[in-house]
């Protein structure tokens, strides 16, 4: 079993690397491999890599548990510190987060750690897939930001072209160095985004099984996006983001709880999220995110809620609710445990009676619309949630299908939140879907990258349904679906459900899917073609197919625009043209990645508009008209 290894900020494994000859550039990949299967860990915390007889790197990590200065990792060969040894030790290690944002004073530690984890916590958040750059400048950078912002678009540029082939230690070095730089000048956002690329392409090359190249394909298309819109100066301030997470005084409040759910980050956090809601509708959450990875995740269901001196743990806090006084709130609705706020707990409220019903009296259709027409919504998406009535259908391949009850209602796909097997999700999807025709109450977040695809963190029985979930009293009608387990005993009896055979039949032939429908999806791998194997793969893809069989389909479909910009990738790609004497007479590679993220925001767009359409019932709104 490997020993796990500290976190190594990113500029110092950036700077390791500068610091390498060309000739030991060559070979640190081939020394990074196998490096975190050797390690060995000393009682005082520090983790010892042995290379050979005469060459042992040492890291020792500071009190936060991650390697943050050079000086913090050393080797004992002659070359040291500008050895290969070294530099393939920091290169095995994962990658520490971007620096969080600052809490108020007071503020418990783990919504410190929040900005790095994936749900209900999170780092800068990207801009909306598909959205456009700004076209007007309403933001006056400094020149150290332009230059940065430049920087950076450079160096994205060159990883895209390089591709996860290609792209290894060195090229990641050069993004790191980059968005090192770009946290310099004040532009977080633009670091996030390339620490998500870095990762990526980590995970790519190491074949994790959790890896997924449309998420990295995403990756970069906000990355680029974020760094040229960012390099031209016509950068919306809200584009530069936030290194710190302001707290303003919110008076006094009174939320009740809708459910909680774990939080499991890729980098090691761990935690629980309660998600709150006022009697107007207003939505906040209190977080409990540290250090910890699965285990904490677990752990934290009954963590002391650590607000106001309140007597309440996250269990009891998310059936029940809070009265605050001198309440701090932050801009994504966080509330913040300074030394001012007060807390009582409060009785809770049913989804029924409460200002919860809300949520459940709109269809779904509706909230999925104003999400996508709103881009800071859409941004936030894993924070928004809706609420629907549905009847399931059954188990469709991996997902839960069901059908929302209201009248010409489409299917839902229904997924689990998070997919770790050692959380509750997935268990308690299987065993919904093996009683169809069941009434469910739902609150979920939407996929607004699948086709109606709703990842539910709580459900609850449908008040006057006879064929719905029984849930014990102390519940509040409600379960967590990452903590509580789903038994016999919560479902109706056989005897209780009327005749449901269609909801089978439904389930057996599946949901229609306009993504996969549609010929968008030459595009899509085009654009992932590129990712995988970098510039010389989307080139040599090109040249296998005559243009009318590759972007015919698209032409005929009407989406004229997707066929031209596809061409125009292809013909970039191949675009290498060379001097007299053999030589690259333009080798940059920032034509192509304009080109790339031209097809991939005009992709975004049109897939985000199948989305919206596949949450409606029209049967004509789920696919582009033929011309």
């Amino acid at each position: 079993m490997s020993t796990a290894l500290p976190p190594v900020a990113p500029e110092v494994l950036a700077e390791a690397v500068e610091n390498l000859t060309a000739r030991l550039r060559k070979k640190l990949d081939d020394a990074t491999a196998g490096c975190a299967d050797a390690a060995l860990r000393a009682a005082d915390g520090s983790v010892a890599f042995r290379f050979g007889a005469d060459a042992l790197v040492t890291l020792r990590p500071g009190p936060s548990g991650t390697v943050t200065e050079a000086g913090q990792a050393t080797c004992t060969c002659l070359l040291a510190p500008r050895c290969l040894h070294r530099a393939a030790a920091l290169g095995a290690a994962p990658l520490a987060d971007a620096v969080p944002p600052k809490p108020e004073p007071d503020t418990d530690a783990a919504v410190a750690g929040a900005g790095a984890v994936a749900a209900g916590a999170r780092e800068a958040a990207p801009p909306a897939a598909g959205a456009a750059p700004t076209a007007e400048p309403v933001a006056a950078l400094t020149p150290a930001q332009l230059g940065a912002a430049a920087a950076l678009w450079h160096a994205a540029a060159e990883a895209l072209a390089a591709g996860v082939t290609a792209g290894g230690a060195v090229v990641q070095a050069e993004l790191l160095r980059a968005a090192h730089t770009a946290r310099l000048a004040g532009l977080p956002r633009a670091e996030a985004a390339a620490l998500r690329v870095v990762r990526g392409l980590r995970a790519a090359r190491e074949r994790h099984t959790a890896h997924r190249l449309g998420d990295l394909t995403g990756s970069f298309r906000e990355l680029l996006h974020t760094a040229g819109v960012l390099a031209s100066g016509t950068a919306d301030p809200a584009l530069t983001g936030t290194s710190r997470r302001a707290y303003t005084a919110g008076g006094s409040l009174r939320v009740h709880g809708l459910c909680r759910e774990p939080v499991l980050s890729a980098t090691g956090y761990g935690g629980v999220v309660t998600h709150l809601l006022a009697p107007d509708g207003s939505r906040y959450s209190i977080s409990d995110v540290r250090p910890g990875g699965l285990a904490r995740a677990r752990g934290a269901a009954r963590a002391s809620v650590a607000l106001g001196g309140a007597t309440l743990d996250h269990a009891g806090l998310a059936r029940g609710g809070l009265s605050i006084v001198g309440a701090t709130v932050s801009a994504e609705g966080r509330l913040g445990a300074g030394r001012g706020v007060k807390a009582t707990p409060l009785p809770g409220a049913a989804w029924a009676d409460g200002p919860a019903a809300a949520l459940f009296a709109r269809p779904a259709a509706e909230a999925v619309a104003a999400l996508l027409a709103d881009p800071a919504q859409a941004a936030d998406a894993e924070t928004a949630l809706i609420g629907c009535d549905v009847v399931v259908a059954g188990p469709a391949g991996d997902h839960l299908l069901v059908r929302e009850a209201r009248p010409d209602a489409p299917l839902l796909r229904l997924l689990p939140a998070h997919p770790h097997p050692e959380l509750r999700h997935t268990e308690n999807l299987r065993r919904i879907a093996s009683y169809p025709g069941l009434r469910l109450r739902v609150l979920g977040r939407p996929d607004l990258g699948r086709a109606a695809t709703l990842r539910p963190v709580a459900v609850g029985p449908v008040p006057g349904e006879p064929y719905t979930l029984r849930l014990p009293e102390e519940w509040l009608a409600r379960a967590d679906l990452g903590y509580d387990r789903l038994q016999g005993e919560h479902f109706p009896p056989p005897d209780a459900a009327g005749p449901a055979p269609e909801p089978g039949r439904v389930a057996a032939a599946g949901a229609p899917d306009p993504l996969a429908d549609s010929p968008l999806w030459r595009v899509r791998r085009l654009l992932e073609t590129g990712v995988a194997g970098g510039r010389r793969a989307v080139a040599e893809a090109a040249r296998g197919t005559a243009p009318p069989a590759a972007y015919g389909p698209l032409r005929r479909a009407g989406l004229t625009g997707a066929a031209d910009l596809a061409a125009a990738l292809a013909a970039e790609a191949d675009r290498r043209p060379r001097d007299a004497f053999g030589r690259l007479a333009d080798p940059s590679s920032d034509g192509y990645a304009w080109a790339w993220l031209a097809a991939a925001t005009h992709l975004a767009a049109a897939e985000r508009s199948l989305v919206a359409a596949s949450w409606t019932a029209a049967p004509t709104a789920s696919r582009p008209a033929a011309p």
